[in-house]
Parts: C-alpha cells; sequence; structure tokens
C-alpha cells in the first residue's frame, strides 16, 4: 500500500486526500446534525408532556378529574395510585392496566424519561414517557403521559436518506473542481521542472520561469535561480581554478623537462649538482603549491565543531621569531580567541612573509582586544596596493602588475589562504594604506577575529 502511495503523482495523492477529507467531513456533519436534530425533537416531545403531565396533575390536587381525561393530540395519559391501579385515563389509553410497572413508574417518578416499546401500548415505534407525582400526601398519584416518537424519528431518517442521496454527487462535483484547482495550482511547477530538465540536459545556462505573484512557487522559483547562478559561478571558478592551478604546475615541470633534456645531451659534461640544486627548487617550489592548494581544499569546508583558546600575544611572538626583520610590538596582556591554532599560524605566517616580502625596509607586527574583537595588524613600508585592487588580491592565483607582483615562488595564493581561514575563523581581513600621504604609502592589514567569551 505504502509503495502503491508513493507511486502516485502529487496531484493524484492531494486529489484523493482532498475527497477521503470531505468525506469524513461530510459523514461527521451529517451523523451531527442528525444527532442534534433528533436531541431537539426529543427535547420538544419532553417539553409538551412534562406541560401535559403538569395540568393533569393540577387537575388532580384540585379534586376536579374528568373521565375520561380531557387531553388533546394523540398522548396517552394515565393516573396512578399508590396501588397500580388507574385512577384516571385518557380516552385511548388502557382504564385497567398501567403503562409502567413498579419499578418504572418509581424511576419516572424521580425525574427519569423512558423508553418503552410501542407494542405495549399499540403504538408504533418507541414511546417516550414522563411521569409528574401528584394528589395529596395520604393518597399519592402520578400521572403518566405517553407519546409515540415514530413521526419524529420518520423526519431525522428522511433527512438521512436525503443527505445520503445528496452528498455523493456533492463530493463528486467538489472532487471535479479539486482535480482542476490543484492541475492549475501545481502547473508552474511542472513548468520549473520542465526546465530543470532542459537545463540538466544541455548544460545551458537558463534560469527557471518565475511566476507571478509572491506564493510558495514564486519564492521557490527565486530561490532555485539563485542556487542555479551560485553553481553557475561555483562551476566558472572552479574551472579558472583547474586552470591556473594547471598553469602554475606547467612552468616548474616545463623547467625540469628542459634541464633535464640539456642535461642529458650534455651526459659527463653537465654540471649534476647544479641540475639537481635547481631540479630541488623546482620540486618543493610544486610541493609547496600543492600543499596550499590541499589547505585551501580544506579551508573551504565547514568549521570544525570544536575551536580551542588561543592566546594571540603569545602565538604572534613564536611566528614573529622566524622573521628577524620584523618588529613585533607584544601586548602588556593576553589577546584570547578561540580557533585552529595552526590555521591562525597560517595566517600570521603568509601575512608576514608578504609583507616581507614587498616592505623596503620595515615590517611591524602587533595584536590588541577591540570590543567584541581582537585585532592582528600586519604593517609594511612597501608599494601598497591600489584600492581598485584590495578585493581582487584575494582571489586565488592574483598577482599584481606592480611592486606587489615580484614573487619569489609563490603562487599567487597566500592572501586567498588568509582570508578562506580568517572567514572559517568568523573574522574578516581588511587592506588600507599604512601612510596615505606618503610616497610610497606602504600596506597595513588589519585581521579581526572574534574575542573569546569568558
Amino acid at each position: 500500500m505504502r509503495n502503491w502511495w508513493r507511486g502516485r503523482s502529487l496531484r493524484t495523492r492531494l486529489m484523493l486526500i482532498g475527497v477521503v477529507g470531505l468525506c469524513l467531513g461530510f459523514l461527521a456533519s451529517a451523523v451531527l446534525l442528525l444527532g442534534a436534530l433528533r436531541f431537539v425533537l426529543q427535547r420538544s416531545v419532553d417539553a409538551e408532556t412534562t406541560r401535559t403531565a403538569t395540568d393533569v396533575a393540577a387537575l388532580v390536587d384540585a379534586g376536579a378529574l374528568a373521565r375520561p381525561l380531557p387531553v388533546a393530540g394523540s398522548d396517552r395519559v394515565q393516573v396512578i395510585d399508590a396501588a397500580m391501579r388507574v385512577r384516571a385515563a385518557s380516552i385511548d389509553a388502557d382504564r385497567l392496566v398501567p403503562m409502567l410497572g413498579p419499578d418504572e413508574l418509581a424511576r419516572a417518578r424521580d425525574g427519569q424519561r423512558l423508553y418503552i416499546d410501542g407494542d405495549r401500548l399499540g403504538l408504533r415505534g418507541p414511546v417516550r414517557v414522563v411521569a409528574v407525582p401528584a394528589g395529596p400526601p395520604g393518597d399519592p398519584q402520578t400521572v403518566v403521559v405517553a407519546r409515540s416518537m415514530a413521526d419524529a424519528l420518520k423526519g431525522v431518517a428522511i433527512l438521512g436518506i436525503a443527505l445520503l442521496v445528496m452528498l455523493p454527487p456533492l463530493i463528486v462535483v467538489l472532487a471535479w473542481v479539486a482535480w482542476r484547482t490543484i492541475g492549475a495550482t501545481l502547473r508552474p511547477v511542472e513548468a520549473l521542472r520542465r526546465t530543470a530538465e532542459e537545463i540538466t540536459g544541455t548544460g545551458a545556462t537558463a534560469r527557471l520561469p518565475v511566476p507571478a505573484g509572491s506564493d510558495e512557487i514564486h519564492r521557490l522559483a527565486v530561490t532555485l535561480n539563485g542556487m542555479l547562478d551560485r553553481l553557475e559561478g561555483a562551476r566558472a571558478r572552479q574551472r579558472q581554478f583547474v586552470g591556473d592551478a594547471a598553469h602554475e604546475l606547467r612552468t616548474p615541470l616545463a623547467n625540469m623537462i628542459a634541464q633535464l633534456e640539456v642535461a642529458q645531451r650534455l651526459g659527463e659534461r653537465a654540471e649534476w649538482p647544479a641540475v639537481a640544486e635547481d631540479l630541488l627548487e623546482d620540486t618543493r617550489r610544486m610541493s609547496r603549491l600543492v600543499d596550499d592548494l590541499l589547505l585551501l581544499a580544506r579551508a573551504d569546508e565547514a568549521a570544525p565543531a570544536r575551536f580551542e583558546p588561543v592566546d594571540l600575544a603569545t602565538l604572534l611572538d613564536e611566528v614573529g621569531a622566524a622573521y628577524p626583520t620584523v618588529t613585533y610590538h607584544r601586548p602588556g596582556n593576553p589577546v584570547w580567541t578561540m580557533g585552529e591554532r595552526e590555521g591562525l599560524r597560517r595566517v600570521v605566517a603568509n601575512l608576514l612573509e608578504n609583507a616581507v616580502r614587498h616592505a623596503e625596509s620595515t615590517v611591524t607586527l602587533g595584536a590588541v582586544a577591540e570590543g567584541d574583537h581582537v585585532v592582528v595588524t600586519v604593517v609594511d613600508d612597501g608599494p601598497g596596493i591600489p584600492a581598485a585592487d584590495r578585493d581582487r588580491v584575494f582571489e586565488r592565483f592574483t598577482r599584481l602588475d606592480d611592486g606587489r607582483a615580484r614573487d619569489d615562488g609563490g603562487a599567487g595564493l597566500g592572501l586567498a589562504i588568509v582570508r578562506q581561514l580568517v572567514r572559517r575563523h568568523g573574522g574578516t581581513v581588511e587592506l588600507a594604506d599604512a601612510k596615505p600621504s606618503e610616497k610610497p604609502p606602504g600596506l597595513r592589514v588589519r585581521v579581526l577575529l572574534p574575542a573569546q567569551r569568558s
């Protein structure tokens, strides 16, 4: 059954759910309607028979009983004494046999309203019976009034049959309307599906049709188009990344092949120690490139579930010790953040390598706590980066044409790694001129990281 249900279309399933819901709703409504009608009719019969019994009881109390009892309508009335004798009766009621037995009469006197079989009184269907005490204390009597419920129940039955006949055609009509309405509602979804299938099959850069309005389908189409834009951008970046990586690896490989071919032709005349040194340098360059690519790939993944407290003051001291030309202004107190120690070490090392490579004479390093953030600052007095290029330098394999393009084996991945690792830690990287009024202006790099909350 479950497999059959899952194999149906969404339109069919919604249709079946709607029809079943309609049937259950109509059935519950019919049951409630018939029950309420029967209750109202029963209350009406009870009120009328009680009024008749009360009027007869008043005649008993006044000692003005007539024989037969003057009762209008189809009610059957008896006045029964304590010895279960019929003192008086209406014209169509039995004058010898009480309508109720002793136990039934006792319950009726206590206020219970009883149903008895109509055959006992020669009436059709169930009979509703009420009783009202009457007479003086020395001669207690009971006025019993009975009325057949056949006519009232017949009306309820006729209404039930009418509902049974009318509801199926009504459900069919409503089901047809629901089928057409669901089809019209899902038509934009089918258009989205066809267009998505075309995009998948052809690899085109088209976008899904966005229906008018602001309903869920409109928002779904907008979201899917945004996802397609991001996927297209990711594919473009991937193609560019693969092309750039291949180009960067081709250069050292080409150098190695050329050196080996020349050395092979020279044979014993080749300076093999020098060739080995050059090959080793190219190999190291490729190794650094591969390491950077792997680091970027790991940094693209989601942040780990747990960070550890890191004192940036101590971390900067350890990293800066590897760069003798760097001046480190150590803060007086620890500067704590939450993160990966090795990842933050790589951020600082890349920034220092970049600053040392392009500085004219000085590079300074510092860290300070500012509100909810901690700030790592690297300042050099090199040529700086033009404002128009400060976002582009964070792209992978990017080199500028100015003084900062002087590369000592770098592949243009250093700042890309910095930004990716900083983002992974929930921070940002800012670039600005160190001395805007001077030439060269230098470069100030600020890395903002969330401070550790105590």
